[in-house]
């Protein structure tokens, strides 16, 4: 295909969305001419699908539950008066709250003022706050600080987390999100995090904020300790979609984010993509797009590469929503899929000396969304060289990147933002969001439960029940040393050898557990003594 074929492809292909400064080209992606009108029944269907969603139809039939994310930024359509009631408070209290902090009205003791901010979550309570933040922020907006304590891992607690906050503990907000209270990485983060309060004789309660579902233990716990103040998460919002309710607007409002323009962005985009047109929809096409290159069964990966170093996170963001909603082993009706589309990526043109040389010749085993922004910066730009800028290599890279890679035949389309903001912020996420449930509704799966999440939750609870049992038998002979195979069936658990054996050598690597390893002739006649 020439130049010239190409211009008049792209001219065809350009969707652009102007109420949110958004645009997308499909031109480079390889489908032929009839796919679009081929596609028209199954698209239908989805936009059927979504609309019983949005008016509140059951979309978990397991759990039960509505899928209601489009009504954070759209409460009067929310199916009932109480849920637009309680989407309109909530976002009212997020406002107030958030400048009584910023105001110093609401602060850790007398004379002073909460400093930074330390979110606790897991997945999307996390993720979200963490893409918007480090689109959105800026050292200019003030001295407040933000970090994110996303994992149950002890040193990443310290060195990520406890070490940067240092002696401004003592002015830090603590936010704990978790729905239930329950899930494991959040609930130990939060021990954790109490720990460092009570070493410096703070009380954590006067520092803390919960966002919960009412009723679960988080809630209750909160109530119980009198902390600072209890948002509401509710059943019908899943994790990787929270962003528009208190998990994601409460950072970013007490950040001073634009929270309005975010939902604005995102009420936009959900109107927009509500069309049935399908040349008009951006979401709509990209869910087609997705179908088109993989098949419809996921064969081949996505990659993000979004060309700005504010959007460097948004391929984690598009992980877990993508793989999560996405990755199903059976259908709606019951039959075995194997379902979903991995996503990987990073940033432009940082990887232009990374992966783009496999992308280019390499396996072709996947398709590239660029994301593009127009506006290089905020203020004037120095000339590198006559009349170029940093900016303009920028986009030569990645014009180059993309001509680069479809004269190989590798297949990419392209986002184009205006510039990133708040309100295009918003745009894309609700962009994702219903592309997302475009395509789950295309290929027939349930792409709002995760009954493989909660499979590595189980597995792991036997892991630590097992743990208990070798800590036990341990300690009731203290002394006596034994290797893997003797414990594992000292304990009744001989088939479970080899998790025995790797309980012992984390056990034994940690000397605040007092269990001593002996070698043996090979590592696996090394013995276990309780000191």
């Amino acid at each position: 295909m020439n130049q010239l074929e190409l211009w008049e492809r792209y001219k065809t292909h350009l969707c652009r969305c102007e109420p949110v400064g958004l645009s997308l080209d499909i031109s480079r992606m390889g489908f032929t001419a009839g796919f679009l009108e081929a596609m028209a029944d199954p698209m239908q269907r989805a936009f059927s699908a979504m609309e019983a969603l949005e008016s509140g139809a059951i979309a978990n039939p397991d759990e039960g539950r509505m899928v209601g994310h489009y009504w954070l930024r759209a409460p009067e359509l929310a199916p009932t008066p109480d849920i637009r009631a309680a989407i309109e408070t909530t976002i009212s209290d997020i406002k107030a709250f958030a400048s009584d902090v910023r105001s110093g009205k609401i602060a850790p003791a007398p004379g002073q003022q909460f400093e930074d901010i330390l979110v606790i979550g897991i997945g999307g309570s996390v993720l979200g706050p963490q893409f918007v933040n480090d689109a959105l922020g800026t050292p200019r907006q003030g001295r407040t600080r933000i970090f994110f304590c996303d994992n149950t891992d002890p040193d990443g607690i310290d060195r990520g987390v406890l070490d940067r906050i240092g002696d401004r503990l003592d002015r830090t907000l603590t936010i704990v999100t978790s729905k239930s209270g329950r899930t494991p990485e959040t609930r130990n983060a939060m021990l954790e995090v109490m720990q460092a309060y009570a070493r410096r004789n703070q009380c954590f309660s006067e520092h803390a904020v919960a966002i919960s579902q009412e009723g679960g233990e988080l809630d209750r716990l909160c109530r119980a300790q009198k902390w600072i103040r209890l948002f509401p998460i509710w059943d019908w919002v899943g994790g990787r979609t929270s962003q528009m309710s208190a998990v994601g607007l409460l950072p970013a409002a007490l950040q001073g984010f634009d929270v309005d323009g975010l939902l604005g962005g995102a009420r936009e985009m959900d109107r927009i993509t509500r069309s049935r047109v399908v040349r008009s929809n951006p979401a709509a096409l990209l869910a087609l797009m997705w179908y088109h290159a993989g098949d419809g069964r996921g064969s081949r990966d996505m990659v993000i590469l979004p060309y700005k170093d504010r959007l460097v996170l948004l391929s984690r963001y598009l992980q877990q929503l993508i793989m999560e909603s996405l990755g199903k082993e059976t259908d709606l009706d019951g039959n075995v899929v194997h379902q979903g589309i991995t996503v990987y990526g990073n940033k432009g043109s940082t990887d232009q000396h990374a992966y783009i040389q496999q992308l280019r010749e390499g396996v072709h085993n996947f398709f590239v969304t660029f994301v593009e922004v127009l506006r290089d910066r905020e203020g004037p730009s120095v000339r590198v060289e006559p009349h170029t800028t940093s900016g303009d290599y920028l986009f030569g890279f990645l014009t180059g990147t993309q001509q680069a890679l479809h004269e190989k035949g590798r297949e990419s389309m392209t986002i184009t933002i205006d510039e990133v903001n708040a309100r295009t912020v918003g745009a894309l996420i609700a962009l994702f969001e219903r592309a997302v449930g475009l395509y789950a509704s295309m290929i027939n799966i349930n792409a709002y439960h995760q009954p493989g999440v909660q499979a590595g939750k189980t597995a792991a609870r036997r892991v630590l029940d097992l743990q208990l049992r070798l800590i036990k038998e341990l300690g009731t002979h203290r002394g006596r040393a034994r290797t893997a195979g003797q414990l594992a069936a000292s304990i009744h658990a001989p088939s479970d050898i080899e998790t025995v054996y790797k309980i012992l050598e984390h056990l034994s690597a940690n000397p605040d557990r007092k269990i001593t390893r002996t070698p043996g002739t090979t590592p696996f006649d090394a013995t276990y003594t309780a000191e």
